[in-house]
């Protein structure tokens, strides 16, 4: 028979799975119309082959926001992704903020939505081009029937569409 803290802990990982979002755009005044939504899954798109996020368009040091409640998993700097940052969102969803410029959130600390995290850049594969925050969503919790037969078509499974997500955000 499973232990109380057991069952505490599958509660706690069936909870976190059905919260609701609440998701705002990450990047402070813009709309929809700071980003191109045919990118997310645009080929070719470099050494990653397909483009599994959306590019929000500002002006450097533009602050960047969390676009949900969750915890700062990860925050560092990446060959691609230059700084980034790495956040673990309700329905077991990470979310990746790459490009930054600056950051301002550690490891392990919890996060409201709209929280400030850091600032708008150009670092990593973007430096020289125009600076933006790259935004990715990516589920823990394989989503098979989102597969299809476009070139790395079963990734879509866990790559999520920001701007599925992020459209609830404008109304």
């Amino acid at each position: 028979m499973p232990s109380r803290k057991a069952w505490l802990g599958v509660a706690a990982a069936l909870l976190w799975a059905c919260l609701p979002e609440w998701p705002r755009i990450p990047v402070e005044g813009a709309s929809i119309r700071d980003w191109n939504a045919q990118t997310f899954w645009y080929e070719p798109w470099g050494r990653s082959g397909v483009h599994k996020g959306i590019d929000i368009f500002a002006k450097p040091g533009t602050a960047v926001r969390s676009a949900s409640y969750g915890v700062v998993l990860y925050r560092g700097e990446i060959e691609r992704g230059g700084k980034v940052i790495v956040v673990l969102g309700p329905k077991w969803r990470i979310h990746y903020y790459a490009h930054l410029q600056a950051y301002d959130v550690y490891p392990g600390q919890p996060l409201l939505g709209g929280t400030y995290l850091g600032r708008v850049g150009d670092s990593g594969n973007a430096r020289g081009k125009p600076a933006h925050l790259h935004y990715s969503v990516v589920s823990l919790l394989p989503l098979p029937w989102r597969m299809d037969d476009t070139t790395q078509g079963w990734k879509k499974m866990f790559y999520l569409d920001p701007n599925q997500i992020l459209s609830c955000a404008e109304r």
